[in-house]
């Protein structure tokens, strides 16, 4: 468990995972933020391809819990939509979210990854707490804010470049 910025797999779209692939790095237990990693900020309605790729990974053996820092409703209502857990009010990057789901699925860090598209809280708190960190690339930055935190974060996908992984 190491206090890092730099993702473990770095990836176009959370649609590029496969269980296949989580499941050849021992990983049973897939952890997803939310906005911007599923869904944009603004609308709670998943692409086609998001869709579909909702309906593999809940036919595959590998466990989904989506793990939010929001406490809107529109999660909760997405996910009983979709049929997923979830863990809203997370509070990543401190360990709050992150620990509570691999206790709810009877989990240990290393059977555990962590999907988002924020290196300062998805990354960082995955990495804390020893599980395998995934970051995407946002689907929609639609404010000045959030495309200034993702300039902030290009150092770190520099660094961590070699860690792209084309599915």
């Amino acid at each position: 468990m190491s206090f890092s910025f730099l993702p473990d797999i770095i990836l176009d779209s959370i649609t590029e995972l496969t269980p296949e692939f989580l499941k050849e790095r021992s990983i049973s237990l897939l952890m997803l933020d939310f906005d911007n990693t599923i869904v944009p900020y603004t609308t709670s309605v998943p692409t086609e391809e998001m869709s579909a790729w909702l309906k593999v990974m809940a036919d595959s053996d590998i466990q989904i819990c989506i793990v939010s820092n929001s406490h809107k409703d529109r999660v909760k209502i997405f996910c009983d939509k979709y049929a997923l857990e979830c863990i809203t009010g997370a509070k990543k990057p401190f360990s709050k979210g992150i620990v509570a789901c691999l206790k709810k699925y009877g989990m240990q860090p290393s059977q555990a990854a962590i999907a988002g598209d924020q290196i300062y809280t998805d990354t960082l708190g995955g990495n804390c707490c020893g599980v395998t960190t995934i970051l995407v690339k946002a689907i929609h930055n639609h404010n000045i804010w959030l495309k200034l935190r993702h300039v902030a974060e290009i150092p770190f996908i520099c660094i961590a470049g070699k860690r792209r992984i084309e599915l």
